[in-house]
């Protein structure tokens, strides 16, 4: 009889309570949900004045020469965009009702064909006839012309990157981990033709201009080819074997997100070659330069703490040995922990990359341990060794190397390229599986992929801080500052092979503090 009092007694309490339990619990919830802002000037990429910039690189990051009637391989489409004056509604005015805005570029032509020896505002004397010091001075300088005043910094423009895999190994252009060294004979891991194989491509430009019936529409486009010799008006692809990339961005006035349309097509002559979209920081060091560099990231988003959001057509996937990357991070930070400062032979790029190209295998499996990250950090923290068959996800990589300065590596080890980078390097390419889908990342092979168009959120903050990266040990780890986020594809020595996409709605999302 007690025991069914205490129960009545106990089951009355509970209900009493419960609603105050459960408010609290809500309380809970909405103190603890994280209020994110953009780490980008142009959150989402729905600024109707754009401001978008095109790079070029060699192998190793570098220009090495100049192509004639080219100038030096940086230029910029940036505008601002005006309204019509309220005088445009008198019925006298034709041509105002006709033209409801108007750009103003920030940018002439004069400026984007800059070269060596042209002097610009600003151009220190020893890099007025420097190609490589002349390419990153006019960067900086395109960037003072583009600059959008913002808090906590200004910020530049979208970035895109154009890289070729060639590599003459005679010419002795490219340092080895950062030290440089005389010339070698040819390696078969870098295609060249032979003298000038490395030269900087063609880079037209199309300035963005309004169009449509109503002059409404917004568009524009870089676009050229490796092939010096390639006559751009037969067309693309019918019997000729060039290289060619294209970059064309749209929007309507006041309406979404700018889409960007990118194209890159490999030849006999050109077959590893590289085409991104990147947020780069917008002051400082970017992942894979040591040279000062102008972007869009206002904020550099560091590990564990930021998400990034864009949406991702994938129309042509640049055949089997394209390395598409769904996002591919750039940092950079040396073997003891402490930031790069630009010294090549110290500093060690950092590169992270989820490829979701179907065709990519993992090449990490029991038998290659040398290319799989010594360990793996699952969500709830729990970590597996490399020799764990039973626990560690093999799939879930398609390759880790070390650097080539790292002097405490865990046998057995792959070493990166060393010369792909003006520095070291160390890079991880992860693939779809199950292990990264409480990041949001694809979880299978084929998602995400041609026909699977889709708006990414992925908590790329809190995956790169559970990821593998070497350091020397008892060393303080290193703060990850991730100051290049990109999107697009390597594809990877096979010519004749062509990729198309779209990415739209690029935004980095950081903690509100």
């Amino acid at each position: 009889m007690a025991n069914s009092k205490h129960k009545k007694h106990f089951g009355f309490s509970i209900a009493a309570i419960l609603p105050v339990l459960l408010l609290c619990n809500a309380f809970w919830y909405a103190s603890a949900e994280i209020e994110y802002l953009s780490a980008v000037g142009d959150p989402g990429m729905r600024r109707d004045s754009l401001r978008v910039a095109i790079e070029s690189w060699n192998q190793c990051n570098e220009v090495g020469e100049q192509v004639p009637h080219m100038g030096s391989p940086r230029a910029a489409d940036c505008f601002d965009i005006y309204k019509a004056s309220p005088q445009s509604n008198r019925k006298n005015c034709s041509l105002c009702n006709m033209l409801p805005y108007t750009l103003v570029h920030r940018v002439t032509e004069e400026d984007n064909k800059l070269g060596v020896g042209d002097p610009f505002l600003g151009i220190p004397k020893k890099a007025l006839y420097d190609v490589d010091l002349y390419a990153a001075e006019k960067e900086l300088y395109l960037g003072s012309k583009c600059e959008v005043e913002d808090n906590p910094n200004p910020w530049h423009f979208w970035m895109v990157m154009l890289k070729s895999g060639n590599m003459d190994t005679f010419a002795a252009k490219c340092p080895k981990n950062g030290i440089k060294v005389g010339p070698f004979a040819p390696d078969n891991g870098f295609p060249c033709f032979g003298i000038g194989c490395m030269n900087q491509p063609l880079i037209y430009h199309d300035y963005t201009t309004l169009r449509g019936a109503n002059r409404t529409t917004l568009k524009g486009r870089f676009y050229g080819s490796w092939d010096l010799n390639a006559d751009l008006s037969k067309g693309l692809f019918v019997g000729n074997d060039i290289s060619y990339h294209s970059v064309t961005w749209e929007k309507e006035v006041g309406k979404g997100s700018w889409i960007f349309h990118h194209v890159l097509r490999t030849s006999t002559k050109y077959p590893w070659l590289m085409l991104y979209l990147r947020s780069d920081a917008s002051h400082g060091l970017s992942g894979g330069y040591h040279y000062p560099t102008r972007g869009m990231s206002k904020i550099i988003p560091e590990s564990p703490n930021f998400k990034v959001r864009f949406t991702l057509n994938v129309i042509k996937g640049g055949g089997p040995n394209s390395q598409f990357y769904l996002v591919d991070m750039g940092s950079c930070w040396k073997n003891n922990g402490k930031p790069c400062d630009g010294d090549v032979t110290s500093d060690v790029t950092r590169y992270s990359e989820m490829i979701i190209n179907p065709n990519t295998s993992s090449w990490c499996t029991p038998d290659h341990l040398s290319v799989c990250p010594p360990y793996h950090t699952f969500p709830n923290g729990t970590r597996v060794h490399r020799n764990d068959t039973a626990h560690f996800p093999y799939a879930a990589y398609h390759l880790y190397c070390s650097p080539g300065n790292a002097e405490y590596l865990e046998t057995p080890y792959s070493l990166c390229d060393p010369y792909s980078n003006p520095q070291a390097q160390e890079i991880l390419q992860i693939l779809p599986h199950p292990v990264w889908g409480e990041y949001g990342y694809p979880t299978k092979q084929g998602e995400g992929w041609i026909g699977d168009s889709r708006t990414w959120e992925l908590d790329v903050g809190r995956l790169s801080q559970s990821l593998y990266f070497y350091q020397d040990p008892g060393t303080e780890p290193a703060r990850r500052k991730w100051m290049s986020i990109d999107l697009g594809t390597e594809i990877f020595k096979d010519p004749d092979q062509v990729a198309e996409w779209t990415v739209s709605d690029f935004d980095i999302l950081v903690p509100k503090q």
